[in-house]
């Protein structure tokens, strides 16, 4: 088959990222950008996906889809990344993927340190996470819960597995977390990792084949809060 391309921005955390899948036939490379740009992300995201195109010698209408991390993650982060990944994909014409940046984190994880049973969390302020589990094998992550926003304590493993592995800025708030957590858990990391975009391409490649790309204009940022403009009580 002839080349395929799949670009995919991020924008939910204090790292800005962009990644260019290029697949064709069984060979695949992705290009990528990564960046700790906290309160930049307008000014170096589509700079980024300007670096990728040019490096990979193509112009924007040879891209065949554009995905975005739709969340959970900085409010105003996620609205970036959507409206760049909007505004692409209406000009283009193409496909929009919506990725989650909470599965993401769990593919990166799993394909730098080979974790099968991870949990991945991130801060969500306000003494709450965002959090899901995952079974991840060969490159295929599964969900075992619903993402969802609590508080730490109110987290449960969603088994009695004891090789669970906590990953992401969530567990900073260890010590909040139950007791049956603590036994559950291996280890938790809250290190450099944050949701990138090279794994959103990826995921995005495999959500394309499945027919789930949408129209521009469908492809909304999961927030998991109702109220997404929080402010202090007077």
């Amino acid at each position: 088959m002839s080349s395929r391309y799949l670009l995919a921005l991020d924008a939910s955390s204090s790292a800005c990222s962009a990644a260019l899948l290029r697949q064709e036939s069984d060979q695949s490379e992705c290009l990528a950008r990564y960046e700790m740009t906290p309160r930049a992300h307008t000014k170096r995201l589509m700079p980024m996906v300007d670096e990728l195109l040019a490096t990979a010698a193509i112009v924007p209408g040879q891209l065949d889809a554009v995905a975005f991390g739709r969340g959970p993650g900085s409010f105003t982060g996620l609205r970036i990344a959507a409206g760049a990944a909007q505004g692409l994909a209406f000009g283009l014409e193409r496909p929009l993927l919506g990725i989650s940046t909470l599965e993401s984190l769990a593919l990166q994880v799993h394909r730098r340190y080979h974790f099968r049973h991870v949990v991945t969390a991130l801060d969500a302020r306000m003494g709450e996470i965002y959090v899901a589990s995952w079974h991840c094998l060969n490159d295929v992550v599964s969900p075992q819960s619903d993402e969802r926003v609590l508080a730490p304590g109110a987290f449960r493993l969603p088994s009695d597995e004891t090789d669970w592995v906590g990953v992401g800025s969530g567990f900073a708030l260890w010590d909040a977390f139950d007791v049956a957590v603590h036994v559950g858990m291996t280890q938790h990391l809250s290190d450099d990792l944050e949701p990138r975009a090279e794994e959103m391409a990826w995921l995005a490649a495999r959500d394309l084949d499945a027919g789930l790309g949408v129209a521009a204009h469908e492809a909304q940022p999961v927030y998991l809060r109702n109220d997404v403009a929080w402010k202090k009580p007077a």
